[in-house]
């Protein structure tokens, strides 16, 4: 991906192609900010989600609401970022497929995932949108070290990975992947991890346009986790890494 300048007004996509980007972290120098932190039970409509999140990204940027990170899961979906390639949608019939305007390419979203919308202040924060998508990625990776699975983040290729020397040697899947869009400095979309989703769902769509590697999930790789620690692990870590949270009810 080429790099794109930033004016304070910029609109900017970005998918799920920056990665190892620690040359660009920008130390903040202002005040330690609080996000509100909520968490959906059930299930959220794709579409109901968009809608609060592009409200609640627009309210940021007036300065008449404070930022946020919602945690929810999604029926069975199919998204189309912005770099989708018709020929990665292999089943189309099967969910839905929602274009969205995030960058990147096709992502499944799912019972079983955590998904992870951050609407947060990138200049305040760190002031450089590649390096706050790397931020993202460490984020997931020590999340996975909670559960003593080792991610890593690859320079040609997107996302989160997981080695697999059980299934061969060089053998990786993705556990996590990262998709953000920023309007006006706020970003919108996130991030998701793979706790228990029905894995044989992302046979409709090469994930993110990445051939000849598989997913996995922290099920799929023995791991019994409820989704309640995964929540308690992103939050814990969240707060080390970008500042505390508060907690509310779900964004309607």
């Amino acid at each position: 991906m080429r790099d794109r300048s930033l004016s304070s007004s910029a609109q900017v996509e970005y998918g799920l192609s920056v990665v190892n980007l620690q040359n660009h972290r920008h130390v903040s120098t202002q005040p330690v900010l609080t996000a509100q932190w909520a968490v959906s039970p059930g299930l959220v409509d794709y579409a109901d989600a968009l809608a609060i999140m592009e409200e609640r990204a627009s309210a940021i940027a007036a300065g008449t609401a404070p930022e946020l990170v919602w945690l929810l899961q999604h029926p069975p979906l199919y998204t189309a970022g912005t770099s989708a390639r018709a020929e990665d949608l292999i089943d189309a019939g099967t969910f839905p497929v929602y274009r969205t305007g995030r960058g990147g390419q096709f992502t499944y979203h799912g019972p079983g995932q955590r998904v992870v919308y951050t609407m947060l202040d990138v200049r305040r924060r760190c002031g450089d949108v590649r390096a706050f998508v790397h931020l993202l990625e460490e984020w997931i990776i020590a999340t996975l070290l909670r559960f003593e699975v080792t991610g890593e983040a690859r320079r040609d290729r997107v996302g989160v990975w997981v080695r697999r020397p059980d299934k061969g040697e060089a053998v990786e899947d993705k556990i996590a992947a990262i998709g953000i869009r920023v309007r006006r400095w706020i970003s919108l979309h996130g991030l998701s991890l793979n706790v228990a989703p029905d894995l044989s769902h992302f046979a409709g769509i090469v994930p993110c346009g990445i051939r000849g590697y598989g997913v996995t999930s922290l099920a799929d790789l023995g791991h019994d986790i409820h989704m309640n620690m995964v929540d308690a692990a992103l939050r814990e870590i969240f707060e080390a890494r970008f500042g505390p949270v508060e907690m509310v009810g779900s964004p309607r």
